[in-house]
């Protein structure tokens, strides 16, 4: 990669692992869901109208939008709101890949590697050593949560995958039209009318600020500035680099936001970090077939295995 190129990916990771922080710190304006819904409808409107139409079917857009959307972003903003640190939630998703490597062994018969397999033990290794800490020092609902919207995130890279869509960006802004109702429609119903009218009411430039951030530089330009760089890489060179986003998440949150990190932090830090690194960067194997199927005619082979490009992190 060039030098620019990787200070590109570089500021992705940086403003992927800021995010956190800017999302702690919104929580204190809004409710977790009306804030998830508001940052959907930024990242939507009106970037919907510069992209174009979606280039994939309408099924996927809707699936996506479901399960990163409402569940994902749902699930960990009701976390965070519930106690669960910026910088802890910005390592424990990092999780997702094992989730990933797991649904997409079910789905689409991508047989992990002995390497995975340990990727994938080390990483949990972690997430015990982090739940262990948190239970010392916060809810353990809230780190539940949290490890829920990364089983979230893994289901939606698997539906990702099967989308293929050609462009990123016009597929995350598409995406981001989907839960901006239903989000709404569970902050009234559980959040309720008043609370929802009052956050609104006393909305100043920092809770502005807030929403902007995560809708235009962490969805908009993340996303864009990330499909970019897998137009002009392989997978396996960029997808690295979101392996920074804990280390600037948990960064960030102690220089901001005064939380500390605790030895077994530390610990599990660079036991999920390290497993998703053999999780993320071991290759899979596709299933075999349960038995040997009839020789086909020439010309009428089975095409190529379709790529899997990285998972998007934020």
């Amino acid at each position: 990669m060039r030098p620019a190129h990787v200070l590109l990916a570089v500021l992705v990771a940086a403003v992927w692992g800021v995010n956190f922080t800017v999302i702690e710190v919104g929580l204190g304006h809004f409710p977790p869901l009306l804030f998830s819904a508001l940052r959907f409808l930024a990242a939507a409107v009106p970037v919907v109208f510069l992209v174009g139409r979606p280039k994939v079917a309408w099924k996927w857009i809707v699936a996506v939008g479901l399960v990163l959307g409402v569940a994902k972003f749902g699930l960990l903003f009701v976390g965070m709101d519930a106690g669960m640190p910026a910088g802890l939630s910005s390592l424990v998703l990092q999780i997702q890949a094992v989730f990933t490597a797991l649904f997409a062994f079910l789905v689409l018969g991508e047989r992990p590697t002995g390497v995975r397999v340990l990727g994938m033990g080390v990483a949990l290794a972690g997430i015990g050593v982090a739940a262990v800490d948190e239970g010392t020092a916060g809810p353990l609902g809230a780190f539940a949560l949290v490890v829920a919207a990364a089983a979230c995130w893994g289901v939606s890279n698997v539906l990702t995958r099967k989308a293929a869509s050609p462009d990123a960006l016009n597929f995350m802004v598409w995406v981001s039209t989907v839960p901006v109702l239903p989000l709404l429609g569970l902050s009234l119903l559980l959040e309720g009318p008043s609370r929802d009218l009052a956050a609104l009411r006393a909305l100043d430039w920092q809770g502005a600020g807030t929403v902007l951030y995560v809708a235009w530089i962490t969805t908009v330009f993340g996303f864009g500035a990330w499909g970019w760089l897998l137009r002009r890489h392989p997978a396996s060179t960029v997808a690295p680099f979101s392996l920074l986003v804990p280390v600037f998440g948990m960064s960030s949150a102690a220089l901001f936001l005064g939380e500390s990190v605790s030895p077994l932090r530390w610990c599990a830090a660079a036991l999920l970090v390290g497993g998703v690194a053999l999780t993320s960067l071991a290759p899979s194997r596709r299933r075999e077939p349960p038995s040997a199927p009839a020789p086909e005619p020439a010309g009428h082979a089975e095409g190529p295995e379709p790529s899997h490009p990285a998972g998007l992190p934020r």
